[in-house]
């Protein structure tokens, strides 16, 4: 899980240093320096259109932190099971579920070989990492998930507002990826204000999500109450 909690700060430096650029660009006393062939400087306005699409992009770069984050607290989850070489008959009943569903769906040719011990290697056989989400994770997705494993989802709604910022953040993501709205379309339609909001906000519910996996796995809250 540390591996996970350093990508996602690694992660959320790089949405910082884009939005602290954003912020800046938009200031009023911001201007571009343009060097001309002549050797001269020429003091230009900042387009506005370019703010509105780099606005627009701030939303890709969001989602891309939400679903990365996502996709990798479950792989982790998964990873400990292998690491603790845990008994499929130990887990709690939502766990063995999402264990058989996966097992389900991968063809024989892709388990058979990475099996010795089918009631410990089964956890992990089934696992496909690229299944995980694809496109449309949303606060409600988050939640479901957490259900289905058995974390927790609460935070602190003063400083993440549950995650509600997910699903514009979705939305605006997809509208992009499927050519649904131009850039102009969803750039114009947030102020700075909002979309750093919205970032600080996000940032802070995936946080203390993490937090919530971090603590189901020292807890071993994976394995059925008989066996913790």
């Amino acid at each position: 899980m540390q591996s996970v909690l350093l990508d996602f700060n690694t992660r959320v430096e790089e949405v910082n240093k884009y939005f602290h650029f954003l912020k800046e660009l938009t200031a009023e006393n911001t201007k571009l320096t343009v060097l001309e062939e002549n050797g001269n400087q020429t003091i230009k306005p900042i387009d506005p259109k370019l703010v509105i699409t780099l606005k627009a992009n701030g939303f890709l770069l969001l989602y891309n932190l939400v679903e990365s984050t996502m996709r990798n607290a479950i792989e982790a989850i998964f990873e400990e099971l292998k690491s603790r070489r845990v008994s499929f008959d130990s887990l709690r009943i939502e766990v063995k579920k999402i264990v058989l569903y996966n097992f389900k769906n991968r063809s024989a040719e892709n388990v058979h070989s990475r099996i010795t011990d089918i009631s410990t290697d089964i956890i992990k056989a089934g696992f496909n990492r690229r299944k995980l989400f694809s496109g449309n994770v949303n606060r409600e997705q988050i939640t479901k998930t957490a259900r289905e494993y058995g974390f927790s989802y609460d935070t602190d709604h003063a400083k993440t507002k549950h995650g509600e910022n997910l699903d514009a953040v979705m939305e605006n993501r997809n509208d992009l990826a499927h050519g649904n709205k131009s850039f102009a379309d969803v750039g114009k339609e947030v102020t700075i204000e909002d979309i750093l909001q919205i970032k600080d906000e996000v940032v802070e519910y995936l946080r203390q999500i993490l937090i919530n996996i971090e603590n189901y796995l020292e807890n071993q809250e994976y394995l059925h109450s008989d066996n913790r």
